[in-house]
């Protein structure tokens, strides 16, 4: 008897029959993610250089994978496509004009950019349940994980989108919360 496909396999499949037209692209193939990367390095003063090589990237309803993406455990990719999930969501919801003003503008592209933590905050509330669901509470109660998830906001990854760390801080404690108590 056969165990099905991995947990990410069978996940994306699931979103490919939520989503028609969900495209998958690898970025190491993909002109746009060069010129993306070289765009983040410069806007980010070298601070976002990992951009090819660690972040998978929503865009409609295209997903770009970074160089390694097989290389991850299928737990790991199932937690991300969870969060990328969000943003695919997101971007059926609002449509791609008005996702990418509000994940580009309000209020500054950098520095403050309250649109894209909103946006991004939504997916990562999601990286956590998919964590407690997939490695257990304990695993999502990690305070190494949160300080990732704080960094991720504060610096350069996406543009030091927010600059408050005990904002984040107090989201990361209510979605734990919620997540202990579902």
């Amino acid at each position: 008897m056969s165990a099905g496909p991995p947990i990410d396999e069978a996940y994306l499949d699931a979103l490919r029959a939520e989503l028609p037209g969900l495209r998958v692209v690898d970025k190491r193939d993909d002109r746009f993610s060069r010129l993306v990367d070289r765009a983040l390095r410069i806007v980010t003063l070298g601070g976002q250089r990992h951009y090819l090589t660690r972040y998978v990237t929503t865009i409609g309803r295209t997903l770009y994978f970074p160089e390694g993406w097989e290389a991850r455990s299928p737990e790991s990719r199932y937690v991300t496509l969870r969060h990328e999930a969000v943003h695919l969501r997101q971007f059926r919801r609002y449509g791609l004009v008005l996702t990418a003003l509000v994940y580009l503008v309000p209020f500054f592209p950098l520095g403050l950019a309250y649109g894209r933590a909103r946006l991004e905050w939504e997916a990562y509330a999601e990286t956590l349940r998919a964590t407690a669901e997939v490695h257990g509470l304990e695993a999502a109660r990690d305070p190494a994980l949160h300080a990732h998830l704080v960094e991720q906001f504060v610096g350069p990854a996406y543009g030091w989108m927010w600059p408050f760390p005990r904002v984040i801080q107090s989201w990361i404690d209510r979605a734990i919360r919620e997540i202990s108590l579902s």
